[in-house]
Parts: C-alpha cells; sequence; structure tokens
C-alpha cells in the first residue's frame, strides 16, 4: 500500500484543483458542476486543514506546552556549551558566617636528589594548595538576669532581657533565614528540613515551629509588598502571566507581575478578570502589558498590550509543520529578522522608515494568508455558537486583529520581544508543586508568594538570599 504523507495528499488536492480550473477556462463545465465542485472543494480544504492539524503532534517547541507534557526530543534540549543567564550574584556572605583561614609551611630540609642539608638554603618561590571544608558549629548564648530583692521595700527586681528573648527559648535570625531559604529557595519538604536542622545542630524543630518561622517573614514582608506594588505600577512595562497551583487538594493560580528588578506574585482562586480586579494592579497600570495574548487582559483597553513573541513562533512554527503554509512561514522569518534588528539597534526600536516597512510587509504575508486559508462557510440559519475554526483560521485572525500589539516591540524600547520573563519568574512554583508537594492551606501559600516574591527581587538585585531574608526580619525593608 503507497504511503500517504502531508505532502503527498496536499499535491493531490492542488492538482484536482489544476484539473477543474483547466476545464472550466475550457468551457467543459456548466454552472451547476462548477458551484457544486466550488463547495467540495471548500469543504475539503477545510476538513484537510483540520486533520493534518491532528496529525500533526504539539510539542514544547511548537506549543505553549512544557516539556514535562511532552515526549523527550534531543532538538529541545539546549545546545551543548550553552550557559544560562541571570543576575550575578554578589560577593557577600551571610552576617552569621565565619571563615577560619590558616596557613602551614611544608619544609624542605634535605635536597630530594643528594641529600644536601638545605635548613639554612631560603626558599626561592612557594606552591600553594588549599583544602576548602565546612564545619557546623551551633551557637548557643544563654542571659542570665539577676533577681535581687530590695532590702528597704521587699520587692524583687529583675535585670532586664535583650528585645530579641521574649521567652525561655529563642532562636536567632540565623536558624531562621537558613530554614525558610531550605524550605521556599530549595524547595525542600518540612520533614527534611527538621532532620537536616537535627543532624546539624542536635536539636529537633517542630513543624509548627518552622512554619511560624515563614509566618513572622510573611508579616515583616507586608510593608515591602506594599512599596513593590507602588513603585511597579510607575513602570512603562509590566510583565504579566498566570499559572495553577494546587492549594488544599484545589486548583489556585498564582498570578506574576515582573518588571524591571521587581516581581511579585499573589495567589488567587480564580484566573480571569475576577482575580485581576481583585489583585488591583492591572486595573490602576497605565503602561504596557506584555502577555500571551489571554482575553482577560485584552479587556483593558486602558494599557497597552505587547504579545508575547516566542508564543507566536511556537504557534507559527505548528502551522508551517501541520499545513506548510507559506504566510506563516514567511512571518515566522519575519518576527525573527525583526527582533534581531531591534537587538542589534543601540535605541531598541526601529525608525519610522523601518517600522513603516516591517508593517508593510507584515500586512502583505497576512494579505497572502487569508488567499491562502480555506475560505469560512457561512454559519447555517438557527444554529447557535461560533463555527469551528482551524487553529491556522484563529491565529491568523488573532494576529490581524492585534497587529499593533504584534509589533509593538518594534517600536517601544521598553517592550521586550517576549515574556520569557514572568514565566521564569513563575516556573519556580511549579517546581516546588512538584517536588514538595502542594500547600495545605491558603494562608501559608499566600506566604509563599509573598516570601518568594521578595527573594526573586532581591536575587534580580545579586542578593544573597540569606541575607536578604535576615534583613527582613530585622525590619530593614520596607
Amino acid at each position: 500500500m503507497a504511503t500517504i504523507d502531508k505532502q503527498s495528499v496536499r499535491a493531490e488536492v492542488d492538482k484536482v484543483k489544476a484539473e477543474f480550473d483547466a476545464l472550466c477556462a475550457a468551457g467543459k463545465v456548466n454552472d451547476e458542476v462548477r458551484v457544486l465542485m466550488r463547495s467540495m472543494l471548500m469543504i475539503i480544504d477545510l476538513i484537510l486543514a483540520i486533520f493534518m492539524e491532528r496529525k500533526t503532534r504539539k510539542t514544547s517547541t511548537n506549543s505553549s506546552l512544557p516539556p514535562s507534557q511532552t515526549d523527550k526530543d534531543d532538538s529541545a534540549l539546549p545546545a551543548s556549551g550553552s550557559h544560562g543567564k541571570g543576575k550575578a550574584d554578589r560577593s557577600a556572605a551571610a552576617g552569621n558566617t565565619r571563615t577560619v583561614e590558616t596557613a602551614t609551611l611544608s619544609e624542605v630540609t634535605f635536597c630530594d636528589h643528594c641529600g644536601e642539608n638545605l635548613a639554612a638554603v631560603p626558599a626561592q618561590a612557594h606552591e600553594r594548595r588549599t583544602r576548602i571544608d565546612i564545619l557546623f558549629e551551633k551557637v548557643v548564648d544563654h542571659v542570665d538576669a539577676e533577681i535581687k530583692v530590695c532590702p528597704a521595700c521587699q520587692q524583687q527586681s529583675r535585670g532586664a532581657f535583650p528585645a530579641d528573648l521574649a521567652g525561655p527559648l529563642q532562636y536567632g535570625d540565623g536558624l531562621k533565614a537558613f530554614a525558610i531559604d531550605l524550605m521556599v529557595c530549595q524547595m525542600v519538604a518540612i520533614n527534611r528540613v527538621r532532620k537536616l536542622l537535627k543532624a546539624m545542630m542536635g536539636v529537633g524543630l517542630s513543624e509548627a515551629t518552622l512554619l511560624k518561622f515563614v509566618l513572622r517573614l510573611h508579616q515583616a514582608l507586608e510593608a515591602w509588598e506594599t512599596a513593590a506594588i507602588a513603585q511597579i505600577l510607575t513602570q512603562p512595562a509590566l510583565h504579566v502571566d498566570e499559572t495553577s497551583l494546587q492549594v488544599d487538594r484545589k486548583k489556585h493560580w498564582i498570578h506574576v507581575y515582573a518588571s524591571g528588578e521587581i516581581t511579585l506574585k499573589c495567589l488567587h482562586r480564580n484566573r480571569g478578570k475576577r482575580a485581576i480586579e481583585d489583585i488591583g494592579i492591572i486595573p490602576r497600570y497605565g503602561g504596557v502589558t506584555i502577555h500571551d495574548c489571554w482575553a482577560s487582559y485584552l479587556s483593558y483597553p486602558h494599557c497597552g498590550h505587547g504579545l508575547c513573541g516566542s508564543h507566536l513562533l511556537r504557534e507559527l512554527t505548528f502551522i508551517v509543520d501541520a499545513n506548510g503554509y507559506a504566510w506563516a512561514r514567511n512571518l515566522k522569518r519575519l518576527l525573527q529578522e525583526a527582533c534581531k534588528a531591534v537587538s542589534q539597534n543601540p535605541d531598541k526600536r526601529l525608525d519610522d522608515k523601518a517600522y513603516a516597512r516591517l508593517q508593510r510587509r507584515y500586512r502583505y504575508i497576512m494579505t497572502r494568508g487569508e488567499k491562502a486559508l480555506p475560505p469560512i462557510p457561512p454559519k447555517p440559519s438557527g444554529k447557535r455558537g461560533k463555527l469551528a475554526k482551524s487553529d491556522a483560521h484563529n491565529l491568523w485572525e488573532r494576529l490581524r486583529k492585534h497587529e499593533s500589539a504584534v509589533l509593538l516591540f518594534a517600536r517601544d524600547p521598553h517592550v521586550a520581544f517576549t515574556n520569557n520573563r514572568a514565566e521564569r519568574d513563575l516556573r519556580m512554583a511549579k517546581v516546588k508543586q512538584k517536588v514538595s508537594g502542594c500547600f495545605r492551606t491558603e494562608r501559608y501559600a499566600q506566604a509563599y508568594c509573598r516570601i518568594s516574591s521578595y527573594l526573586q527581587t532581591m536575587a534580580n538585585q545579586g542578593i544573597n538570599p540569606l541575607i536578604a531574608i535576615q534583613m527582613a526580619l530585622a525590619g530593614k525593608v520596607g
């Protein structure tokens, strides 16, 4: 049996169209047959477009599916020798660390070759080898307050304790910062954190104690979050995105707002406009929001909108793989060339002449795409709802409707080509859910969002997370 693939099926359909057009041009087809065949060919084009899309598998390279939900593909892996990018960490250690450095001299007393005594011969040079090790040290500070009885009034008086010793037993900010860093940054489960601290200190901390550390930092960062929201509202461009998070076996959503060095994560039970209104950032924002064309974001006309180029490129790749449309291939190439031109321009934007040329090419490709796509049949009378369309039709209509948002990166230097910033900031939340499970209560999920927002913001500034946590616990941020 002959093998049938996408190219052969397309070729046969195009051959039938060409033969039919030749017959029509020769006058060998009457009007009734011509209308009937045109309708049948239109239906065949629609069926073929949808069939090809369903036969083409979606992966992380041609859709928004994450790599974890698709088969492993070597072509999707980063190239060998590539290095991750990010803010370089400052060379600063936490304040509760101590470095003990020693140097030992290995003397030469006799010659290795002839045995001559070299004790009195001065050394010409030194060769050093270094060993770095770690020693866990538990520091226990006792404060004994005197209690005295006044001989005059017979009343007891007690010495004052430091302000950070409110009870018989307290844990220092260094220990708290280390435990919080393990639970939030390193995404270690609470039970494993307890075992690790037990092995290091010889003291077992309960789960409730560790959760109190988290809640204390959550409360300490309330003023910082308010100040961060006020600062992010003044930014010219804002990356926004959302992802699901399981809380008490129910789906919640983390909404991220990122701009500059600031990252804010907010938890809400809903995903769409209700969550956006309750969070209250976008309704008060007047700059440009960069997103993946989610309808809830587009419902705010007072904001500018920029669409993520990475999403569009992946969708165009799928259309090329599924249907082989030339317009999708050309548009993908055009966006890539425009992105490269903008990145190489010192102003990070195209001048008016270059942007006008880009816009003309964009519209020309869209016009060619309209002719290449099979026409949508009229909606039958009495039918409710929208007509089902192929992915190619939906993408083409979205690209035509939001042309200014697609090309905004080329004329506004503050608008990035992609929304990868927001997606990177959300990625660790998914990793935490996968590594250490979901949250039991919404209270601690809210705490995680605020703390991780603060630590991500500090990481964008190159600040050590242990230092950042101790600064917050000491009340030095806000």
